[in-house]
């Protein structure tokens, strides 16, 4: 086969994987047992004991390692399809079933819509762990609410919209290595004493991979918002307007968004557990309450739809745009 018809075919079978990935995750949800970023994560841990010293270069080393080497399996598993369509699309579907988490995060945030709607916060304080890192013990009904929206929020973006555009752009190599440096960065790229140093790396290496798909997941944010009765033009607005106050570079873009796009008001007083940050106001609505818990898993959900088009429209167009050159 000619080089430029296997790109075109190589872009086709990575739309057709991404697809069939976005269909396995909203079918079955992540594995029940021996899930590949449980494993990878239970194997940074094992190595973190063996070479945590307090110091950006051990950090830095730390990151290399496990994300080189979650990307040069994925290099393998691409080479290994390379003339073969079908394997290259079972393939792709298979590592972004395994590194997406659109549906268990979607579960999630409505079983906390449940309980916070019943009035029952011992049980949403149990399962706010399950979407983020914060002190559950110290947040009323309206606070937990907020932690929620702002949680979904940002993990559509990290768990749905950036590795579906990694994976548009770079195949399964992207997948894997995406999925690695955001694992990476929630496990070792907080501000705690521990980490300030070691974790340094892992924190900017992620900011960067998440650079273009955070202001991606806001646009698309804007797009969908009136599909779940929101307000495009609130969602452009204030992620115009106040994203930039965040801290990070990146989570203020969505979170502003779904603010504006929900008519509600998040950020302020976070607490951790190792200690306390006060983030900028982001929107100029209400406190969030249980519903917009709901809309906000709803509009996670439409973006995630969008962004699996998306991506296989992108991935398509890089296939042709290599077999012209």
């Amino acid at each position: 086969m000619d080089l430029h018809d296997q790109e075109a075919q190589l872009g086709a079978a990575r739309a057709i994987g991404l697809l069939l990935g976005v269909a396995a995750d909203a079918a079955l949800g992540d594995p029940r047992r021996g899930h590949p970023v449980a494993a990878f994560g239970r194997m940074a841990q094992s190595l973190e004991r063996a070479v945590y010293r307090d110091s950006r270069a051990a950090g830095v080393l730390y990151n290399a390692a496990l994300t080189g080497g979650v990307v040069a399996l994925g290099i393998g598993v691409e080479r290994l399809g390379r003339d073969r369509p079908v394997l290259q699309a079972l393939s792709t579907a298979a590592a972004t079933w395994a590194v997406l988490g659109g549906t268990s995060l979607g579960q999630e945030g409505a079983a906390m819509a449940q309980s916070l709607d019943g009035g029952r916060l011992d049980e949403a304080r149990e399962r706010l762990p399950n979407l983020c890192g914060r002190e559950p013990e110290l947040l009323d009904n309206q606070g937990l609410a907020r932690a929620t929206v702002e949680s979904v929020a940002e993990n559509t973006s990290d768990a749905v919209v950036a590795p579906l555009l990694w994976g548009a752009v770079a195949g399964v190599p992207g997948l894997l290595g995406y999925r690695a440096v955001n694992t990476l960065d929630a496990m070792v790229g907080h501000r705690s004493p521990r980490y300030t140093n070691f974790g340094w790396a892992s924190a900017k290496i992620d900011d960067v991979a998440n650079l273009v798909p955070a202001r991606v997941a806001a646009m698309l944010t804007s797009l969908c918002a009136p599909v779940v009765g929101g307000s495009a033009r609130g969602a452009w607005r204030t992620w115009r307007q106040d994203a930039s106050a965040h801290p990070s570079p990146n989570a203020g873009q969505i979170e502003s968004a779904f603010a504006g796009a929900l008519g509600v008001r998040l950020g302020g007083r976070t607490v951790y557990g190792y200690g306390a940050e006060e983030r900028p106001v982001l929107g100029e609505g209400r406190t969030p309450d249980s519903g917009d818990v709901t809309r906000s898993v709803e509009l996670s959900r439409v973006i995630g739809t969008a962004t699996a088009a998306v991506s296989a429209a992108a991935s398509v167009a890089i296939g042709w745009l290599r077999r012209r050159r």
